[in-house]
């Protein structure tokens, strides 16, 4: 870091006396430094940095070797359409941190050739191409991708574990995805069809910050879902230091939550926390070469922790009565912030967010005495630790704290089962009048909770479900369709609804409007009552996929790798943060901040 801190420095004060290291005189027409203005040049900025000349004029001719370099590259590529791109890769590859690894390729041609050179070269067996936080896709150009002359790329390796289901040549080849990407996403997949009508299974619901249900159309729950799910694995294994790995998941799950919408992912701190994850596996993964998508992506942390706790956190402490908790977020982004500008040469600004940090961490780094006190009353150590942060250190506010959470989250289980065991009742009680099980959960599920309204569905669907049979064209009169469209809905939907109710344009208008303009598949798939006794094995739907063993295996064993902490994001321990705050502070004190 220092070294970039000096570089960035350096090339600000080039650019301000608008020298040109790679013209003469300091550059000759050979290539060749020019040893006496390259010397002159030295000592005259070694004062301002307070530091030797010999180690300034060695960043002087590696700024000047990289811009002969780039000049050279330009040049190449307009006579010859070979670009030059910088790989940053993996710690254990790069020989010399100081010199910049480098691959010239034609941009028309497909990554999965790219990335078969660079894994030969550098005996990598399986990676993955970074560019701008983004994940490029083997079976499509580069320049397809938005990679240009002189772009950074990222080199991510995947584990020989992570790929060991794939076929070794054929698949290699078709995909660049680990297994355990596919995994983590057929379970949230599996996850987010299901809607909590089958108790023997597990379930996701989103919550607001309270813990209470929300409600969100099938889609849009379908998307957060992944998104979500993809995120919380990324953090398990940050918390192994799979820092690789972890990235993967990040990345993956960023795309999945631009899908949502900006409405949404402001008004929730799920999608800055995100931004902030992926940033600190940079700095892991020592990317900070990523310098540019890291700024932005704490920009945009910054801007929706604004947007959703308020300018001086008034609508969180609003919901949750205090903000301690949520001040390790701060802490985090100030420390990243801090680095970044440490990085582009701007010590005055990282000294300004260190600073920040620094009060921030002298509150929230928890007093192991307080700690252990707060566990012999029986407390776990996050409780302690959360709680503490809570109550600005209060041991015995903290520990009246810990009980009403503990006594809150009871009464939401409690509220919980007794919506499962009523609507377990209203089940039976459907499944009485004929209809199978399944149908009846889906019913109740979509009228939320609400017995007659179910029951009305169940037999409006099959009514239609009889009608379909009658007419197994299924049309729907255009007219109607339109007044549905000049309304606002959808054609498809509703035709749907059209038919779901008989071609009734007014019921159709009330059951899109019910539902948010979206018919689930449960919805379209209601079947007429059985005439059968409710007891009777065949008048059971038999199991979806989405239930069968192997799926249930697979949930479990993704379910299994995340924490079922509401607030597990915030139960930052700060070792990791300690560690980083020391030596950011070992660089700041090497010089005045204002040197450069």
């Amino acid at each position: 870091m220092a070294e970039q801190n000096m570089e960035a420095k350096l090339k600000n004060q080039l650019k301000q006396e608008k020298i040109q290291l790679w013209n003469p005189p300091y550059t000759d027409d050979n290539n060749q430094p020019g040893q006496q203005h390259m010397q002159e040049l030295a000592e005259r900025y070694a004062p301002l940095l307070c530091l030797p000349v010999q180690e300034v004029g060695g960043a002087l001719e590696a700024i000047r070797v990289q811009a002969v370099n780039r000049g050279k590259g330009n040049k190449m590529f307009r006579e010859t359409n070979v670009a030059t791109l910088e790989l940053l890769l993996p710690r254990h590859c790069r020989k010399d941190p100081k010199t910049k690894n480098r691959l010239k390729t034609r941009l028309d041609v497909l990554v999965q050739e790219v990335v078969d050179r660079i894994g030969e070269e550098y005996g990598l067996k399986y990676i993955k191409l970074i560019l701008n936080g983004k994940t490029l896709c083997v079976d499509q150009h580069l320049d397809q991708q938005g990679v240009k002359n002189h772009s950074k790329m990222m080199v991510l390796k995947v584990s020989d574990a992570e790929w060991k289901q794939l076929n070794e040549e054929e698949e290699e080849k078709k995909k660049n995805q680990n297994e355990s990407i596919q995994r983590t996403q057929k379970c949230f997949q599996i996850l987010s069809e299901r809607d909590g009508s089958e108790d023997t299974v597990p379930f996701l619901e989103i919550g607001d910050q309270s813990g209470n249900p929300l409600k969100i159309p099938h889609k849009l729950k379908k998307a957060l879902i992944l998104a979500m799910g993809f995120h919380e694995k990324g953090r398990s294994l940050m918390k192994k230091k799979q820092f690789d790995n972890a990235l993967c998941h990040l990345l993956q799950a960023d795309q999945l939550f631009s899908k949502v919408g900006s409405t949404l992912l402001n008004s929730v701190d799920n999608f800055a926390v995100l931004q902030l994850d992926i940033v600190w596996c940079y700095q892991a993964l020592e990317a900070l070469s990523c310098l540019d998508d890291g700024k932005s992506r704490l920009q945009r942390a910054e801007d929706c922790f604004l947007q959703c706790y308020g300018e001086q956190k008034q609508r969180l402490l609003m919901i949750k009565g205090n903000t301690g908790r949520e001040e390790v977020l701060f802490l985090r982004l100030y420390l990243l912030q801090s680095l970044l500008s440490y990085i582009e040469g701007n010590d005055d600004q990282a000294q300004r967010q260190l600073s920040k940090v620094e009060s921030l961490y002298s509150r929230l780094c928890p007093d192991s005495e307080k700690m252990a006190q707060l566990m012999a009353l029986g407390f776990t150590e996050r409780e302690a630790r959360l709680g503490l942060r809570a109550c600005q250190g209060d041991l015995q506010e903290a520990a009246i704290h810990i009980c009403n959470q503990r006594q809150e989250r009871e009464e939401l289980k409690q509220r919980e089962r007794q919506k499962r065991s009523k609507r377990m009742e209203d089940i039976s009680t459907l499944t009485e009048m004929g209809y199978s099980r399944r149908d009846a959960a889906r019913a109740l599920h979509l009228a939320d909770g609400d017995m007659n309204k179910a029951y009305e569905i169940l037999q409006d669907s099959s009514q239609v479900a009889q009608a379909t049979n009658n007419n197994t064209e299924g049309v729907v009169d255009p007219e109607k369709v339109e007044q549905l469209l000049y309304l606002g809905f959808e054609r498809g939907v509703s035709e749907a609804a059209l038919r779901l109710t008989g071609g009734d344009v007014q019921s159709a208008t009330q059951l899109l409007l019910d539902n948010q303009g979206v018919l689930s598949p449960e919805l379209l798939s209601v079947s007429p009552p059985s005439t059968s006794s409710s007891s009777s094995p065949s008048s059971e739907e038999p199991s979806t996929s989405s239930n069968s063993t192997a799926d249930n295996e697979l949930v479990n064993e993704v379910l299994e790798d995340i924490s079922r902490h509401e607030e597990d994001y915030l139960d930052l321990t700060l070792e990791e943060e300690s560690e980083l705050i020391a030596t950011m502070k070992s660089y700041l004190s090497r010089g005045p901040s204002h040197a450069v």
